[in-house]
């Protein structure tokens, strides 16, 4: 069951931001400016979802007014804007409570969505996978469920049966039933969010039924034993071009934001000659509600498992600190705050010469930042030696194997997981000289193909 307002190609937008005058700001920093960043965001999402925008009002206030946020005189200063714009829809950069959009509504006769039903709607579109537009589908419904109204008792169902013993007909008025319970039955409303329950169930079960098949196929990639490492950050910084360019993979990029919803898993071959796997997540962006958040949960599952997160941040924009904060906020929130993080600053390309200097010449520490251009390729080589030192110990080993040619798979993955030095086919085995981690070396129990005692003490 679909519920997304979405928002046709050529349909016209305005934009309303509020701020209020006593929230804390960081000093130097005008009363409203974070807010008024929060509304240009707006306009890029607006613009994601297919519209356009005719104008944006924005209102610096003491407090929200609890029946229409902006207050009546506001109120009618964007009904104003909106008829003379031609704009039949209004986006507020707030999320609405249901009586104040309902009442927005009301007062300025356009249709009126807040920013969570935007970002939904963007998500709606943009879900390519099963599990993606189950995910949008079950936050859309939660959405929607506060925001049911009723239609009167003209949309109702009748009463229960008629009286003692189920006989006799309908009474008075059209209501059947006992003395006392006569009169309108389950309103639509109450169908409505009948229905809304069962399909909430449903797709909840459905979810955790793909959450077991994703399990399933990590614990196939985990008997391969391969480092993890999920490429996190804010939306639009370059993290499916960073993960194009790691991977060699083909990831939608494109500038609108959360272009790419759906989790790629790719691998990638380190220095060290060590695989590990790259997933590609969804982007993250500020007042994220909750609920996509758990709506999302099996897709962030991959941030779960990493074993090494890089963390992306467009170092073009200006205000790029205060969005990888962001960023650390909903790290926080998923609980893996405490994670090995690589930082990578992307979009070199766009600094001018002092900026790249001065970044350049900034002391960093174990964990980055690096400096990179996805999309033109510089600064790669020094992110994979980054990681491949974040990444946690797992040493390399040179082992003098003889190996049955029965055995294959062993065979196979020792070409694929590490790096064979030499080789050569003696009867019916196959004596080789590699180097593989030594958690790959554990796993495949390499130690019983030991030729003369060149196996490394270590591995057992």
């Amino acid at each position: 069951m679909k519920v997304a307002h979405e928002t046709a190609g050529s349909e016209r937008a305005l934009l309303v931001g509020v701020a209020w005058k006593r929230a804390p700001r960081l000093p130097g920093l005008p009363a409203g400016q974070p807010e008024r960043e929060s509304l240009a965001e707006l306009a890029e999402l607006a613009r994601s979802a297919g519209a356009e925008i005719a104008s944006t009002v924005f209102q610096l206030r003491d407090s929200a007014d609890p029946a229409t946020l902006v207050g009546r005189g506001k109120l009618d200063e964007i009904r104003a804007e909106a008829t003379a714009r031609n704009a039949p829809l209004i986006i507020f950069d707030r999320n609405l409570s249901p009586v104040q959009q309902r009442n927005i509504e009301n007062a300025t006769n356009c249709r009126v969505i807040d920013r969570t039903q935007l970002i939904l709607d963007i998500f709606a579109r943009h879900a390519r996978s099963r599990e993606g537009q189950l995910q949008v589908e079950l936050a859309q419904l939660d959405y929607l469920m506060p925001r049911l109204t009723g239609r009167g008792t003209q949309m109702s169902r009748l009463g229960g049966k008629s009286g003692a013993g189920g006989g006799g007909g309908a009474g008075a008025g059209g209501g059947a039933g006992r003395i006392g319970v006569r009169g309108p039955g389950e309103k639509k409303l109450e169908t409505d969010r009948r229905r809304i329950r069962e399909r909430v169930r449903k797709i909840q079960s459905q979810i955790e039924e793909v959450r077991k098949q994703r399990g399933l196929r990590r614990e196939a990639r985990q008997a391969v034993p391969l480092g993890t490492i999920a490429i996190v950050g804010y939306t639009n910084a370059g993290k499916s071009t960073l993960f194009n360019a790691l991977s060699r993979a083909d990831v939608l990029v494109s500038p609108k934001m959360f272009a790419t919803l759906d989790p790629t898993v790719r691998a990638i071959r380190l220095p060290s000659n060590r695989r590990v796997l790259v997933s590609d997540t969804v982007g993250f962006i500020r007042d994220l509600p909750k609920g996509l958040l758990t709506a999302f949960r099996a897709t962030l599952e991959e941030v779960h498992e990493a074993a090494l997160i890089l963390h992306v941040s467009d170092v073009s924009n200006p205000h790029h600190t205060e969005l990888d904060a962001e960023v650390d906020k909903i790290l926080l929130e998923l609980g893996v705050q405490d994670r090995p993080r690589l930082c990578v600053f992307n979009k070199m390309d766009l600094l001018g010469p002092e900026e790249r200097d001065t970044l350049s010449a900034a002391p960093k520490g174990s964990a980055g930042p690096i400096l990179v251009s996805a999309r033109m390729g510089q600064g790669l080589d020094e992110l994979l030696r980054g990681i491949d030192d974040a990444l946690p110990v797992d040493p390399v080993v040179r082992l003098s194997l003889r190996l049955p040619l029965a055995e294959g798979r062993t065979l196979a993955l020792v070409h694929a997981l590490g790096r064979v030095l030499r080789s050569a086919v003696e009867d019916s085995h196959m004596s080789l000289e590699a180097e593989v981690p030594e958690s790959v070396a554990r796993r495949l129990r390499l130690a019983q193909f030991a030729d003369r005692g060149t196996y490394r003490s270590s591995v057992t």
